[in-house]
Formats: structure tokens, C-alpha cells, sequence
């Protein structure tokens, strides 16, 4: 496909790098569609939130006619003003512009704060989002929502079918409140006289809440401080060979929208265990490609891993599932679309 109108388009979001953030697909959006001729501008490198803000709102105004059009990055909380700022200036300079949703807590956010939320989206040209679920969620704050879903380069991760598996747990996302860590070793603790070789591998960076301290001291308390590894954040290239040595994936998050950890450990063949918040159910089907469980309930938690290590067939049924599920969402299927959606919009 030729693609006649190619940028320059102005990417709107976080891209300062830090120990406590994980690499996101923003990051490599900008990186791709570059290769393809698109010459994106990215704001913003900075750190500080405020200087952040004036930062898009500097670029946005001063380099207006080095882009053609723009696309903002939309999470809740205090980071909504920067999308709030960015799409009433890129409005009031005529600049057509893309809105990203982000975020499992934007649902509740938009329940808060309706008129914010409904005057932004209104204002924007084209409004996407990576799941379903802020779609249906959203409904009544967008008429029309296009879902792209998160990509994953599924070369990059060894399939390996789980036909028979061993308690070897791994768990892969930022150490904080909203994703529940501490689950993880009350889960750990009921399944450690079954096998008492199990292991949980934690990998993500320490966003600095507490929470890893406390799952640690809470692991402490249960005597498996020795069955708990944790990792930390590590580079996003390195994550497929941490997933590659388990044989059972758990989410323990509380609020989630479409996590890129839950696809790249499926792209792995990883039997996944997740609770069912927000846009999970959308993304796993239960008992098909993966176990749905009900948040913070470490005993059905358990039970499903029982399962998986116990009941024949299943194991392999989830793993094959899981892997087709994942290839749907490589980079070579989803590039395209959104090369297609700024060839409408500049069009």
C-alpha cells in the first residue's frame, strides 16, 4: 500500500527515561514509523512534571510549521491536563490531532470529571485506544473510539508450548500498589506445601510507592522470602528471556486496561493466571488462552495454578491458545493501521 500524505506528525507523551519506568510502545511508535518515512518529533524528554508540560505546550506552539498534524498520549490523574492543555492549543492553531487512551483507571477518572473528559475527546480528530474496554467504557464521553491494540515484534520471543509445567511462577510489571505485588507471595505461601520447590520471579522497576518493600516484608512474615526473586526493572529486550524461564505467567493487578506484559507473555506460550479487572476479560479469554480470577483472592488464585500444573491437557491448550492469540498483535499487522490513520487524517 503507498501512502501519499507521510508526516511530519508532532508524538505528544512521556519519553524521559528513568530506573522506574518501563519502556512503553510510545517509545517505539515514533522509532517505526520514522523508518517509514514519517519524520515523527517527539515532546516530551523532561522529568520534572511541570517543566514537562510547558515543554509539549513550547513545542506545540513554536514548531508548528515543522508538523502537519499531532498525536497526544491521554492517561488519568494529574497527567490528563497535560492531554487537556496540548488538544485545546493544537485546536486554537488549527492543527489536527490524535488522541491516544491509555490507562485502566481513565473509566473511573472520566466518571469524576465528565466535562473535562467529554470536552477533550470532542475536540480531537480521531480518538483511539488499544482495547475494547476503554471503548465500551468511554462510550458516553466519545462517539467514536478506533481500536489499535498494543504491538509486540513476536520474533523477539521464544514460543515454547508448556505441555507439562513445573511451579516455576514469574510475574512481570511495575512494582506498585495499583498492579497488587503483595498478592504474589499470599498466593505463593498456600502453594508451597504442594511443591515445595516453587519459585516466583518478580521483574519491574520500583515506582516508589512502598509496595515492593512491602511485598517483601510481607513475603518475610510468610517464611518464602527465599521462594521470591526479584529482579527489578530491566531492559525491555531482556524481558522475553525472563518470561522464556517460566512455566506459568500471574497478574495480580487491580487495575489494568491492556497490559503489553499479559501479550508478551502469551507470544511465549505462558500459561497466564490474571485477575479479571478492566480491560483483561477483553484481551484473556478464560479457560481458552488463559484463567480469569477474581482481584486480591489468593485462593482461587492458587486454585487456577493448581490447575494448570495438574489437570492434563490443560497447560498445552492454554500455552497454543495464548501464542495465536499474540500473533495478532505484531508490529507487522498493527503498523499498517496506524499508517493508515494518518494517511486519513492528513488526506
Amino acid at each position: 500500500m503507498t501512502f501519499k500524505h507521510k508526516g511530519p506528525i508532532l508524538y505528544i507523551g512521556n519519553y524521559f527515561r528513568s530506573p522506574n519506568t518501563n519502556q512503553n510502545v510510545w517509545f517505539d511508535l515514533p522509532l517505526r514509523m520514522n523508518m517509514l518515512g514519517w519524520n515523527y518529533i517527539t515532546t516530551s524528554l523532561k522529568a520534572a512534571k511541570a517543566c514537562r508540560l510547558l515543554d509539549m505546550l513550547y513545542t506545540i506552539f513554536r514548531k508548528q510549521k515543522d508538523y502537519r498534524a499531532a498525536q497526544v498520549d491521554v492517561f488519568s490523574g494529574p497527567a490528563f491536563i497535560w492531554a487537556e492543555m496540548s488538544a485545546w492549543l493544537l485546536k486554537t492553531i488549527n492543527k489536527p490531532f490524535i488522541l491516544n487512551l491509555h490507562g485502566g483507571n481513565l473509566p473511573s477518572f472520566a466518571t469524576n470529571h465528565p466535562h473535562r473528559v467529554k470536552q477533550t475527546l470532542k475536540s480531537a480528530n480521531v480518538v483511539t485506544s488499544p482495547s475494547a474496554y476503554l471503548k465500551e467504557s468511554l462510550r458516553g464521553f466519545c462517539d467514536e473510539i478506533k481500536i489499535i491494540p498494543n504491538p509486540i515484534e513476536i520474533s523477539l520471543y521464544r514460543y515454547r508450548p508448556r505441555k507439562l509445567v513445573e511451579p516455576k511462577l514469574v510475574w512481570v510489571r511495575a512494582f506498585h500498589e495499583i498492579y497488587n505485588p503483595s498478592l504474589a507471595p499470599r498466593v505463593l505461601k498456600l502453594l508451597i506445601n504442594a511443591w515445595p520447590d516453587i519459585k516466583l520471579t518478580m521483574v519491574g522497576p520500583d515506582k516508589g510507592d512502598g509496595s515492593l518493600q512491602r511485598m517483601m516484608n510481607l513475603a518475610e512474615k510468610l517464611s518464602i522470602v527465599d521462594r521470591v526473586i526479584v529482579v527489578g526493572g530491566v531492559p525491555k529486550a531482556k524481558v522475553p528471556y525472563f518470561l522464556e524461564k517460566g512455566d506459568i505467567f500471574i497478574n495480580t493487578t487491580n487495575i489494568d486496561n491492556t497490559p503489553l506484559s499479559v501479550i508478551e507473555a502469551m507470544a511465549c506460550g505462558l500459561p497466564i493466571v490474571t485477575t479479571n479487572v478492566g480491560g483483561i476479560p477483553f484481551l484473556v479469554e478464560d479457560d481458552v488462552d488463559g484463567l480469569l480470577v477474581p482481584p486480591n483472592d489468593p485462593e482461587v488464585m492458587a486454585w487456577a495454578i493448581h490447575r494448570i500444573i495438574t489437570e492434563p491437557g490443560l497447560a498445552v491448550k492454554l500455552s497454543v491458545n495464548a501464542r495465536k492469540k499474540a500473533e495478532n498483535y505484531d508490529w507487522s499487522k498493527i503498523l499498517p493501521q496506524w499508517e493508515s490513520l494518518f494517511n486519513e487524517l492528513l488526506s
